[in-house]
């Protein structure tokens, strides 16, 4: 049994709208679009039955929390706490941010490309580091939030304690602070296993089911900065096989999509059917290369690329097989897939570090290729393939294989907005919303 935390950024305020910097500043309260979006963000989690809600104090995550109550039924009594405020920025705090690149260039390079060094000298001469702080907060939000099996949970807060949330919960490092991105009312959903009281999640029972939705308040992805330079990388998992919805093992198998993947396909090309893409690259796989062909029809003037890089894991003897089998001829060996998956070399096949060496080679192909060009490229891929690139780009090991839900026919959004040799951001995982109207993802949980 696992628990649902759902974490909320509030809505857009009077400082996000004048473009300064909020910090721990209390004087900032929701627009009327902020209050706008948050009414929408109760109508997406409609049906959702909630035992907690945590809020920040300051006023506009308040207000934002209180707005969604309202909509929610049966909503639990609100509960504010001080280990929800926001990132601590006392010398930057209510400053124009373009004020603040002009007057502290070097400072803010330090901020947005090495967050963890980044500090402040205080006028008692003390050196705060702000995002290190933060991370200690979020760490102690989780020993000290009352989270019991089978519960759900809603943290309605703000950009950087979310992010650092997020991070603390998967294992993620200060230094890659920058590379999750929170948008005004963006939701996202973490499922955590058995947690004992007054400690962290272990990573280990932590997914990431999806992160930073942003359908419900009508913006399908998040907006490119202004000074983005980089190529935007759409990553999309294949539809569903008949073997993905019986639980069988596929891996390097050539099986094609079956009726709801070639569905979930031509949803998700609906979905993207407005967004201007520039290049399309596939697994040369038939299911993934079928569901690129679909999502393709409404931009018929890209034409596909294949990397042989983003075929899927080879699960060797495995492949063709369900779990029952597996167990049988390899007793033990499937379970430690499930618990320790960096530690399972595949009979005949691969294990995950073989996978993550060709997988970080195609994407880096991809990347060297269209770096320094603000081009959108789709990149259509495989469960593992998908998970292996995850956790490279915030920088985990094969271990954490297991942190991130990747459902058929879904879009993740991977941006670098200071081109290749600039750290990327993760914008949003996991959209579903496309494929069943809901925030869950209710795409088949069946083998690889």
């Amino acid at each position: 049994m696992t628990t649902r935390v759902i974490l909320v950024r509030h809505g857009q305020s009077t400082y996000n709208a004048q473009k300064r910097i909020q910090g721990r500043l209390d004087d900032s309260v929701l627009t009327d679009q902020g209050r706008v979006d948050a009414t929408c963000v109760a109508q997406a989690l409609q049906g959702l039955r909630f035992d907690a809600i945590y809020h920040s104090p300051l006023q506009r995550a308040q207000q934002t929390a209180q707005l969604i109550s309202s909509g929610l039924d049966a909503a639990p009594q609100l509960q504010p706490t001080d280990l929800l405020m926001e990132i601590d920025l006392p010398l930057w705090a209510g400053l124009p941010r373009q004020e603040v690149r002009d007057r502290f260039p070097e400072d803010y390079q330090c901020w947005q490309q090495s967050p963890h060094e980044f500090f402040m000298v205080l006028e008692s001469g003390h050196k705060h580091f702000p995002v290190l702080a933060l991370f200690e907060q979020a760490k102690q939000f989780w020993r000290h939030v009352s989270i019991q099996t089978n519960q759900t949970i809603l943290v309605v807060a703000h950009n950087g304690i979310n992010r650092s949330l997020i991070a603390t919960a998967l294992g993620v490092q200060p230094q890659f602070y920058q590379s999750i991105q929170q948008s005004n009312c963006g939701i996202s959903i973490i499922n955590i296993g058995d947690v004992t009281p007054g400690e962290l999640p272990l990573p280990a029972a932590v997914q990431l089911e999806s992160m930073n939705l942003t359908s419900h308040v009508r913006e399908k992805l998040p907006t490119l900065r202004p000074e983005h330079r980089g190529p935007r990388l759409l990553l999309v998992r294949h539809g569903e096989t008949e073997w993905n919805r019986k639980g069988q093992f596929q891996g390097q198998i050539d099986i094609p999509l079956n009726d709801n993947g070639r569905l979930q396909a031509r949803k998700a090309a609906e979905f993207l059917q407005d967004i201007k893409i520039d290049f399309a690259v596939s697994s040369p796989m038939a299911r993934p290369r079928e569901t690129a062909e679909i999502i393709l029809e409404y931009h018929r003037d890209i034409e596909l690329q294949f990397e042989d890089n983003f075929r899927e894991i080879s699960h060797g003897l495995w492949e063709g097989k369900f779990e029952s089998e597996i167990e049988d001829d390899y007793p033990g060996l499937l379970n430690q897939w499930k618990t320790a998956p960096e530690t399972v070399q595949m009979p005949e096949g691969e294990n995950l570090n073989q996978v993550g060496e060709r997988v970080a080679l195609g994407w880096q192909n991809i990347i060297n290729k269209y770096d320094s060009q603000p081009l959108t490229g789709l990149v259509v891929a495989h469960d593992a393939v998908n998970k292996a690139l995850l956790c490279q780009l915030l920088g985990l090991s094969p271990e954490h294989f297991w942190n991130f839900k990747q459902g058929n026919g879904s879009v993740t959004v991977i941006d670098y907005p200071h081109g290749a040799k600039g750290n990327p951001v993760l914008e949003t995982m996991n959209i579903t919303t496309h494929l069943s109207g809901s925030i869950l993802d209710q795409t088949a949980a069946g083998a690889l």
